[in-house]
């Protein structure tokens, strides 16, 4: 499981775009958002942690490592 913080996560239109980015690096990641917390949970399955978070960067948030 890979959990990032995204401080600037905050709304759903922002969590949609992330899991949107997720899923076109790894199509069969699971992706769990809290988006009360800025917390995303991926669960890989063929994606490493630099590429997950170079997506959810180019998606244009800040996602740090938990």
């Amino acid at each position: 499981m890979i959990t990032f913080q995204i401080e600037d996560m905050t709304c759903g239109h922002c969590a949609s775009k992330i899991t949107k980015a997720i899923k076109a690096t790894d199509a069969l990641a699971t992706v769990q958002i809290d988006l009360s917390n800025h917390r995303v949970q991926i669960e890989p399955k063929q994606a490493n942690v630099t590429e997950l978070s170079k997506a959810i960067k180019d998606a244009g948030y800040a996602p740090m490592p938990v």
